[in-house]
């Protein structure tokens, strides 16, 4: 598989939250790294895109686009803070 960054999913997050998260900060549930949305590690061939933490490959994010509608699963990560 093609290993991509966090920036390969910028439009697909902005169009479910409405804002550019690449900039936002996730804790990963699974070993606590903190880091940007950029900087994880996105996986996009498949029926959903993965998105695993850097530090140590859990999945942080799982998004799946059926018709116009997105579903996001974020039970990978302990928080997600967009900074103002």
């Amino acid at each position: 598989m093609i290993e991509l960054d966090g920036n390969a999913i910028a439009g697909d997050l902005e169009s479910v939250f409405g804002v550019d998260l690449s900039a936002a900060y996730c804790v990963c549930a699974s070993c606590g790294a903190r880091a940007f949305v950029a900087e994880s590690v996105v996986y996009m061939r498949g029926p959903g895109t993965v998105v695993r933490c850097r530090s140590c490959a859990a999945v942080l994010m799982v998004l799946v686009t059926i018709g116009a509608v997105t579903c996001v699963d974020l039970r990978g990560l302990s928080a997600l803070e967009l900074e103002v």
